[in-house]
């Protein structure tokens, strides 16, 4: 996610957003330990462009 997408996002949306990724990184993390291929560091940098733009 690009940072004009992030800025153009509401509050509520990029409050949405979080929750979302973080849901995935979670799920990418189970992904990771089993089948070894991983989009973790790519979710934790959206992770926190979305909170570095909340406060």
């Amino acid at each position: 996610m690009k940072t004009k997408d992030i800025q153009t996002m509401t509050k509520d949306e990029r409050e949405k957003k979080l929750k979302e990724l973080k849901l995935e990184l979670i799920k990418s993390r189970v992904d990771a330990s089993k089948s070894g291929s991983s989009k973790i560091k790519n979710i934790k940098k959206t992770i926190a462009r979305i909170l570095t733009f909340n406060k």
